[in-house]
């Protein structure tokens, strides 16, 4: 316990802060309102300036230089405003929990620090409270009592750590307060991961662990790797590393610099919240569907949900071999190995307008062989691409001289003649004539101009077959080989890829074309790990060339690939970046679910026992086992009902979207239900039914496993499945089968889950 007037001094600076909070928000506001005024003045009299006289050579060289002054003067106070915002923001994020933290350090003195989500300054150069991402911060995060490190711009300090104290404050009160010589106690952690689920992830600020710390502090690796037990914070640390990273290079680096690949759109919306609640934009988000759709305009690309739902039915081992070696490394170095030892033939399309052929794929390939036979490929590429420009130039002009570019003049409209004109001034009817004949000949043939800007003159489907052709391996006969060839060959008749040649396919455009790099990105973030194939990631390495990767995911949690991929993802990273300075972040340490629940689900792995439960105590996981589909779903409403009274956010968790949709159709109960799809944008308060794979990285209060039968999880890989269900849940978890439940349930030790009524 605390004495009273410990206490008492901590609640009445509390009190001094928001005073002083509220005395600056005052200030700001007035600032800002005479800001806006003052850029409202300055924009008025830049349009008055913009309207003087310029007749006159001295005239226009006086309006020129004033419009200039006025133009820097809006520029500036259009940034004083955005500063004095910046302000208002972190002051009103400050206003309700001003602090988490404080230490008392002695370095040549004594010092006592707070620490919060912002700063707070006054007169200039006095820290009321510390940025939780202040170099010394992280004495707070790392340090236990006695000397500890931190690191400054000007390198490493040492400091002696005398007390650290624990806050939770709410609308300027005290609600609890408490010294500890660890880096956050299990009261604040206890207190956190009790409340209910959330429609959006929350920053984790206060509760940052030291390991989770270095994680977020990291700014040397190349390739920073978090293998991450389920609930053991990976994806919060991230991005709060995400958003130390855009404080600790603030003038090197902005949010959009910074991209991260999301399992779903679901995951993309809960996380949304978390950087603009510390001050930061958020960084740009995309799925792995959506990136390669981008690059593959004109393709349908097939995602991994639809490939997982068809491999429920069916996924023969020779269809397991032969993505093993689509997806690996070796397919990509492949594809190297081929273009360097020697260039190959490359294959042409007809560049087609309204049925008609206007470049033929003869043209093209004569063009490429008059090109700089010793440039290498990207190079000659570029040379074919610029010496068709200029032949379809050729034949604009050919065009604009015909009598169709004469019909088509007469038959123009007043709105097309003038969009056509726009403000161009013509010495003589005969030159109008000439400009307007070249407009409307362009506007016919500019399809072209993009289909060889696009490289569309290249026949990049038959040239990705024909390596096919040249990549057997050795494991595979070559009569499956060419019938897997042959199923490519139908899918791109019907504008369709494969998952599995999306990334050698796209490697293989790129490097002939010498495209497909962003080298402005400088940080890339990939969650769900495990859900990537070792050609994926390397196809990402080469897509952003100049980015830090961070990898983050649970090996444990592979829905997608655990029942043909022999490598872990770690062996994976290790084998794609030799040259590349990597670190690896293990999160052994689970803190989302009870840890009645954990223990349970980390038992339902081969391999658990790394995998370290949160003293949190709850029920334990109930397995229901009903021998009729009526019976089922009378247990799931009767499931639904209790838990909804309990709790604000229960999800039904099934293998597949068909079982999902089926039990939409079906469950009657007095709650908001919602269907989840790979459509739907955010979560939901009430019941949700979604498929597995739509639930990566989310948690629930509840969660109802749906038929954890041995018929539906017999099969390699279905330990993840079950793994990933049963660790989306905070404080309950119950299984329903729909006869026999499946061993990988049954064979466990009985003691970790419960029995409820059978109805047999």
């Amino acid at each position: 316990m605390f004495a009273p007037t410990d206490r008492q001094f901590e609640q009445e600076r509390v009190k001094q802060i928001a005073q002083e909070i509220a005395k600056q928000q005052q200030e700001t506001a007035d600032k800002l309102a005479n800001a806006e005024h003052e850029t409202h003045l300055i924009e008025q009299n830049y349009g008055d300036t913009a309207k003087i006289n310029t007749m006159e050579i001295d005239d226009q060289m006086e309006t020129n230089a004033s419009v200039q002054q006025q133009k820097q003067l809006v520029a500036l106070s259009v940034e004083n405003q955005a500063i004095l915002m910046n302000k208002a923001n972190r002051l009103q994020r400050l206003q309700d929990s001003p602090y988490f933290g404080r230490i008392d350090i002695e370095d040549g003195g004594q010092d006592t620090l707070y620490i919060g989500t912002a700063s707070l300054i006054v007169d200039e150069d006095e820290f009321l409270i510390y940025d939780w991402r202040s170099p010394i911060a992280g004495i707070y995060y790392n340090g236990t009592l006695g000397k500890v490190g931190y690191q400054t711009p000007m390198g490493p300090q040492q400091a002696d750590l005398r007390g650290k104290r624990q806050f939770n404050i709410q609308q300027d009160q005290i609600i609890n307060m408490f010294d500890t010589s660890e880096t956050i106690g299990d009261e604040i952690l206890q207190q956190v991961l009790g409340d209910e689920a959330s429609l959006y992830m929350q920053n984790i600020v206060a509760t940052i662990q030291r390991e989770q710390n270095d994680i977020i502090r990291n700014t040397d690796a190349d390739i920073l790797v978090v293998q991450g037990a389920a609930g053991s914070g990976k994806t919060s640390a991230i991005l709060q590393r995400v958003a130390y990273l855009l404080y600790h290079s603030r003038t090197q680096l902005d949010s959009d610099q910074i991209i991260m690949f999301s399992p779903n759109h679901l995951f993309s919306n809960y996380i949304s919240h978390v950087l603009p609640s510390l001050g930061e934009k958020n960084m740009r988000q995309v799925t792995l569907n959506e990136f390669f759709v981008q690059r593959l305009s004109g393709l349908n690309v097939e995602d991994r949900f639809t490939r997982f739902e068809r491999d429920q039915v069916s996924l023969p081992e020779t269809t397991k071999q032969m993505r093993r070696y689509l997806e690996s490394t070796a397919m990509m170095t492949a594809i190297d190995e081929k273009l360097r030892i020697a260039q190959p033939d490359l294959y042409f399309n007809d560049l087609v307008l309204d049925g008609e052929v206007v470049i033929s794929q003869q043209q093209v390939r004569e063009i490429y062989q008059r090109v700089n036979p010793h440039a290498n490929l990207a190079e000659k590429i570029l040379q074919t691409k610029n010496k068709l420009i200029r032949l379809l130039q050729r034949k604009v002009r050919e065009l604009a001289d015909s009598d169709w570019a004469q019909e088509q003049l007469d038959l123009l409209s007043e709105s097309d003649y003038q969009d056509l004109v726009l403000e161009h001034q013509f010495s003589s009817a005969n030159a109008e004539q000439v400009y307007l004949a070249k407009q409307v000949a362009r506007q016919k043939l500019y399809p072209i101009y993009e289909a060889i800007y696009n490289n569309y003159f290249l026949d990049l489907e038959q040239q990705y077959l024909d390596l096919l052709d040249q990549l057997q391996p050795a494991q595979i006969s070559a009569a499956a080989w060419r019938s897997r060839t042959e199923s490519v060959r139908s899918h791109f008749e019907r504008h369709q890829i494969q998952l599995s040649d999306v990334a050698p396919y796209l490697y293989l455009r790129d490097r002939l074309t010498g495209g497909g790099q962003n080298r402005r990105i400088q940080y890339l973030f990939v969650d769900e790990m495990q859900d990537y194939s070792a050609a994926q990631l390397f196809y990402m390495q080469h897509a952003f060339p100049l980015a830090k990767m961070t990898l983050l995911g649970d090996y444990a949690q592979d829905l997608f690939a655990a029942n043909y991929q022999p490598k872990s993802i770690i062996e994976t990273v290790q084998e794609l970046f030799p040259q590349k300075k990597i670190k690896l972040h293990e999160l052994n340490n689970s803190y989302r679910s009870t840890i009645q629940i954990t223990d349970f689900a980390g038992a339902l792995l081969p391999e658990h026992d790394q995998i370290i439960a949160f003293n949190r105590p709850g029920p334990k996981p109930e397995l229901i086992v009903c021998p009729r589909l009526l019976d089922l779903n009378r247990e799931l409403s009767q499931a639904c009902t209790r838990l909804i009274d309990e709790y604000g956010m229960i999800a039904i968790l099934t293998k597949t979207q068909a079982e999902a949709e089926q039990i939409f159709a079906t469950l009657q109960i007095d709650a908001e239900v919602t269907l989840m799809t790979e459509n739907k944008r955010r979560l939901h308060h009430g019941v949700m039914i979604m498929p597995i794979y739509l639930a990566k990285g989310l948690e629930f209060d509840a969660v109802i496993g749906y038929n954890v039968s041995q018929d539906s999880f017999g099969q390699a890989g279905d330990h993840q499945i079950l793994y990933t269900i049963a660790s989306r849940a905070m404080h309950e978890l119950i299984l329903l089968s729909l006869g026999t439940p499946t061993k990988i349930i049954t064979d466990l030790p009985g003691e970790l889950y419960q029995i409820g009524n059978q109805v047999c």
